[in-house]
């Protein structure tokens, strides 16, 4: 059995708060993430099985209808991607600093995800729309030939989707810039 993320990124909360009851009583699945994201919108992650996933965000796709923004079910999630959602933040040094920033809030999971399959990298944070006007952003760490191939395969995927706002690679980022990300 698989595990799953399905997000998804409404922009009206109401109908997101009736949307995401409708998802959680659809399948069996944990509700990761519920809340209210600037500027207006509401973001919902839940977690399970492929199977049960996909038939949760299938209903509240339905149930949002034209105020879903945006929304993605992960198969295989990396285990890196939760805790990174916390903001769990980084080391003192780095070799090399990957930043992604998303158009929307949700695709940085998506990129997030990404990375960590695509390169040997390690999630730092991703931040979801909060003082980010809707957006998202992802930090990732690793040697700079990672960092670099990791952030093109985001890059590419983001791009053909049209979620890409800007990224950059920061080889050996200063210390005191590496300790305010993580404050």
């Amino acid at each position: 059995m698989s595990t799953a993320l399905g997000l998804l990124e409404f922009n009206t909360v109401p109908v997101a708060v009736a949307a995401t009851d409708e998802m959680l009583k659809a399948a069996e699945v944990e509700l990761v993430l519920g809340s209210p994201v600037c500027p207006g919108k509401y973001i919902t992650i839940i977690q399970g099985e492929v199977a049960n996933v996909t038939t949760a965000i299938r209903r509240g796709t339905a149930a949002g209808g034209v105020f879903v923004a945006d929304g993605h079910v992960i198969a295989n999630i990396s285990e890196e991607v939760p805790p990174a959602l916390s903001g769990v933040g980084g080391a003192e040094r780095l070799e090399a600093l990957g930043v992604i920033e998303t158009v929307a809030a949700v695709a940085a999971v998506l990129a997030g995800d990404l990375v960590v399959k695509s390169a040997q990298v390690r999630l730092m944070e991703i931040r979801l729309a909060r003082g980010l006007g809707g957006k998202g952003l992802v930090f990732f760490t690793g040697e700079l030939g990672s960092v670099e191939a990791a952030g093109r395969a985001a890059r590419d995927r983001l791009g053909q989707e049209g979620n890409l706002v800007s990224s950059v690679v920061i080889a050996r980022p200063h210390p005191a810039l590496v300790r305010a990300l993580s404050a």
